[in-house]
């Protein structure tokens, strides 16, 4: 018999936006999360392009107000590493989710939000240098290169965005880009480039990243000159993209060349009593007011299919 019963994989604004919009249909629900609530959204220092909050809000404010309006309804949380769904044969059966270290939870309906994270360089020194000068989190690590000089890596509005927040604390900040332009929005390009800390190097990637204890410098290459150089920094913060979370759903959604998951505008999956929502998710574009919508949806999705 199908349980009444939900699970969110995910607590990103996605996952609690469904549980908001679950909870207040009265839908049982319970959302696993690794560690705690946010996602990528904790790691923002600001947040300026969300409607309702003029003077922007940090990231982990607007996670703390979320979790706790999905609270007031009734969500229940645990924390569990989710390594794979066992959707039900048809429409009448349950989804089960197993967790690292044996664990099967049973549900009616599953929404996936698990998000996504960032790429790495996959250089020389990436890995072996993590954490001692290589960050994907400008707003956790910043502060420790007060008057240091410190690379970004990208051109996106996360990379740029970054670049800004660091000139807090780095007395300069060196952008560096495959590209001659940046992909950011207008607004970001306009105030990176009248920082008088921020430097630009255009057409370059990054052949490796050195040192013996921390970082000391990178190795670049121009892809239009082919000329190689050494540029001594004292960290270097990676922004290139992201990769969907989905890998414990190998062989159990549709999901394109990338693993992101294909989804109707219902966010149906391919699979009965299988929903999706968030960055996890094919579609254009990958914001926080994009992964409201696609929990909300989701949610009513979920309602709907309980007659």
């Amino acid at each position: 018999m199908k349980l009444d019963n939900l699970i969110i994989a995910g607590g990103g604004p996605a996952g609690l936006t469904a549980a908001i919009y679950a909870c207040r249909a009265r839908i049982p629900t319970l959302m696993v999360e690794m560690v705690s609530p946010g996602g990528q959204v904790l790691i923002t220092d600001r947040v300026d392009n969300y409607p309702g909050f003029p003077d922007g809000i940090a990231g982990y404010e607007l996670i703390d107000k979320m979790l706790a309006q999905a609270k007031r309804f009734g969500l229940e949380q645990r924390n569990g590493e989710i390594i794979s769904v066992q959707p039900p044969e048809d429409s009448n059966g349950n989804v089960r989710v197993g967790l690292a270290g044996g664990e099967v939870l049973e549900a009616g309906s599953l929404i996936i939000a698990t998000g996504a994270s960032h790429n790495h360089l996959g250089v020389p020194g990436e890995e072996d240098l993590a954490g001692r000068g290589v960050s994907y989190c400008a707003t956790c690590d910043g502060p420790f290169f007060n008057d240091a000089t410190v690379a970004v890596v990208g051109g996106g509005d996360t990379a740029v965005q970054e670049a800004i927040f660091l000139t807090k604390f780095a007395k300069k900040v060196i952008l560096i880009h495959r590209r001659d332009e940046l992909r950011a929005i207008k607004l970001l390009q306009e105030q990176a480039m009248e920082n008088p800390k921020i430097e630009f190097v255009w057409d370059t990637v990054v052949e490796s990243i050195n040192g013996t204890d921390k970082v000391e410098s990178l190795s670049v290459l121009n892809r239009k000159s082919g000329e190689r150089r050494l540029l001594p920094v004292d960290g270097v913060f990676i922004f290139v993209g992201i990769h969907p979370n989905t890998s414990f759903l190998k062989d159990t959604v549709e999901m394109d060349q990338w693993g992101f998951i294909i989804t109707d505008e219902e966010m149906k999956t391919s699979a009965p009593s299988v929903w999706a929502a968030g960055d996890c998710r094919r579609k254009p574009l990958l914001q926080i007011v994009t992964a409201v919508a696609d929990g909300a949806i989701a949610a009513h999705s979920v309602e709907l299919s309980k007659g």
